[in-house]
């Protein structure tokens, strides 16, 4: 019974990843300009430090939790193809791009390669940030902190490029 229990709360975290993940990287985000830390956590840290810190760190979590939910099964081939050298739906997009014809959703190609590599940004983003915080104070934790914004600033990047996605492929579903 405890199992069970255990196997349908696993199945809720599953199930509302992506929504915690939007809710607390769009918190992190557009509150991110408020932050004033460097070297370590100031001991008088204001409200959006410490919520930055340890929101951030609850993230990282999500974005190991969310790589390893979405590599289960072999799930791994969709987003990471490149892995074994498949190439062939990419290449087929591709070619279709060219021609005027928006890639199709799922599979091994373009969208599911650009959202492989978003699962990657975000654990950089992820382990850079919980890096900084175990180092902080020391040497490092600026070398730490200064990684977690150039990542940061590229998943920013991924999060412009994934809802163009999502929008391509609402546009091709209401086509069809």
């Amino acid at each position: 019974m405890a199992k069970s229990r255990l196997q349908k709360v696993l199945n809720v975290f599953v199930a509302r990843q992506h929504i915690m993940i939007i809710i607390s990287v769009a918190y992190l985000i557009l509150t991110s300009g408020w932050i004033l830390m460097g070297r370590s956590l100031r001991n008088n840290a204001s409200f959006w430090d410490l919520s930055h810190v340890y929101l951030g760190l609850f993230a990282a979590f999500l974005a190991v939790s969310f790589l390893i939910t979405t590599c289960l099964k072999g799930k791994w081939r969709q987003y990471f193809p490149w892995l074994i050298a498949d190439f062939s739906q990419l290449k087929s997009d591709l070619q279709g791009l060219v021609k005027g014809k928006l890639p199709i959703a799922g599979g091994r190609g373009l969208f599911s390669i650009v959202e492989g590599l978003g699962l990657l940004i975000f654990l950089a983003v992820g382990l850079t940030g919980a890096l900084w915080f175990v180092t902080q104070g020391s040497s490092d934790a600026l070398m730490w902190r200064s990684y977690h914004i150039y990542c940061a600033k590229g998943f920013i990047g991924f999060i412009v490029v994934h809802v163009i996605f999502a929008c391509l492929h609402l546009l091709d579903f209401i086509r069809n």
